[in-house]
């Protein structure tokens, strides 16, 4: 047998990390998503496609409130697929309740790769949170409060931003204005994804990935930081997240972990979307916003 990460094989971490195969209906998720997301943006108050920066995918689609009493708080979604997969319009559906509960919700893209690498991607993100820092206001947004969130690969997304050096990278960025994180089914240590064929699309090697693994980084911010995963995900998405929570604790970070009973990689983002569900109530919490009750 050979062993090749934390004891297991090759074959083993492409069980553990392969989130589509472990949900056999995953393609009837997606669709239902990509339809609920259709539907909503022709209902809502929405801008679509506000370019953040000069690529053709650095845009993102912001959610507003229709009649907010004031400036609303600015909740930034970011998808997953592992740097590789998916688009943000598979992602409108989660602002419904958000927006209704009083947030504005700002869901992004981001390049891909192959076609650019993990950190042309990162370097994409800080650009959209700097935007948004700047320009939230000129929508009725309160700019200085900004909560993170992503799901699978956007958990490391976000965890990067987190780790980043502000001051240094951009010192006319006002980073307190950055609130709170939620990390959905999140990826911290990259490492393992070395040895399975969701590398073939982002060609890390040891180096790179232990560059880009949140784990093994000082975080920068000391906000709230949620890190949830469902209860039906395989043991190693609890123990990314279980691990990020205890580490960064240590560094002052006030972080909480959360395993979801009776859900998966993917019906736990329906939860954002769900009237009354713990993961919206954590959501609306982290970003001061009393829950009005469901529907």
């Amino acid at each position: 047998m050979n062993i090749v990460y934390r004891g297991f094989t090759a074959e083993q971490l492409q069980a553990q990390y392969s989130a589509r195969d472990a949900v056999p209906e995953h393609a009837e998720i997606f669709k239902r998503w990509q339809v609920s997301s259709a539907v909503y943006r022709t209902e809502a108050n929405a801008l679509l496609d506000l370019a953040y920066g000069i690529s053709n995918r650095e845009k993102l689609d912001l959610f507003l409130p229709a009649a907010p009493a004031s400036k609303p708080p600015l909740f930034l979604f970011i998808h997953g697929g592992y740097w590789q997969a998916m688009d943000k319009s598979f992602s409108s559906f989660i602002a419904r309740e958000l927006v209704k509960q009083g947030a504005a919700v700002a869901v992004m893209n981001y390049d891909l790769c192959p076609a650019v690498t993990l950190e042309v991607i990162i370097e994409q993100i800080r650009r959209a949170v700097v935007w948004l820092g700047r320009h939230a206001g000129e929508y009725g947004i309160d700019s200085q409060h900004l909560h993170l969130c992503g799901h699978s690969a956007g958990g490391q997304l976000i965890a990067m931003l987190v780790a980043t050096d502000w001051k240094s990278m951009q010192p006319d960025f006002a980073s307190g204005a950055i609130r709170s994180a939620l990390s959905i089914s999140g990826v911290f240590d990259l490492e393992p994804l070395i040895h399975t064929t969701i590398n073939s699309a982002l060609s890390l090697d040891l180096q790179s990935a232990h560059h880009h693994s949140p784990l093994r980084m000082q975080p920068y911010l000391k906000i709230p930081l949620l890190l949830t995963v469902g209860g039906d995900e395989p043991a190693e998405f609890h123990r990314q997240s279980e691990d990020l929570a205890r580490s960064w604790a240590g560094f002052g970070v006030p972080t909480r972990f959360e395993s979801h009973a009776n859900l998966n990689h993917f019906t736990m983002i329906d939860q954002l979307a769900k009237p009354g569900s713990p993961l919206l109530e954590r959501a609306l919490a982290l970003m001061g916003l009393a829950s009005k009750g469901a529907g």
